[in-house]
């Protein structure tokens, strides 16, 4: 089938961001003389709300994960208005795009106003129709609320949509609401599981334009 709309996560897909968060995760462990479990990326990767104050409530050995999770997003704002770094064939894959009419959106935990602050600064911000944030839906990545949202602002069925992610949080909201989930991993490789939940695992978009193409 022709795909109509492609649906983009953030931080990891767009833009190599998600080093400069784990970063800052881990200098505010190590302000507070905490040692970060391995499996903290994983688990803090795609979410926010109530799942990512969970995960920082465990990992951080605190009752209430606001603070922390707050501290991070205004010491990540800071960075950012220095440099939003864009990942490898992004504006390659969104003029592709732009050239064939589809329809694309941005689908991020972050801030409706972060979101917009890293594409206007990285000069991408036309390219999308729609952008939606984790405020929007009631439950975050890994469940599939925030792509379906996307894919209904685009005026799409979900299997009409590419989902574009490079997080386990991230494939699992995809596959969930059936659309074709493209991994581009970023900090994490997939693992079986994870590769199982995936309809393509790419190095990066450069190669995606390329099948694209060949499609």
């Amino acid at each position: 089938m022709r795909f109509k709309g492609a649906i983009f996560d953030m931080d990891g897909v767009l833009f190599d961001t998600e080093r400069l968060y784990q970063e800052t995760w881990k200098e505010i462990a190590m302000e507070r003389s905490i040692r970060l479990e391995d499996d903290f990326l994983m688990a803090i990767s795609g979410t926010n709300g109530i799942h990512m104050k969970q995960v920082i409530e465990k990992y951080y050995h605190v009752s209430d994960g606001t603070g922390i999770m707050e501290e991070c997003m205004e010491r990540m704002k800071r960075k950012l208005e220095i440099q939003v770094p864009v990942k490898k064939g992004v504006y390659e894959i969104l003029e592709y795009f732009h050239g064939t009419g589809m329809r694309l959106a941005v689908a991020s935990s972050s801030s409706a106003r972060q979101i917009e602050a890293n594409l206007s600064k990285s000069g991408i911000r036309d390219y999308f129709s729609k952008i939606v944030s984790g405020a929007e839906v009631a439950y975050g990545k890994p469940s599939p609320d925030i792509f379906r949202l996307a894919a209904q602002k685009l005026g799409c069925r979900p299997d009409e949509c590419l989902v574009f992610e490079d997080s386990e949080n991230g494939v699992r909201a995809g596959h969930a609401a059936g659309c074709f989930t493209v991994m581009i991993p970023d900090l994490i490789e997939p693992n079986e599981e994870i590769k199982a939940l995936c309809s393509k695992v790419s190095p990066d978009f450069l190669q995606v334009r390329e099948e694209m193409e060949k499609v």
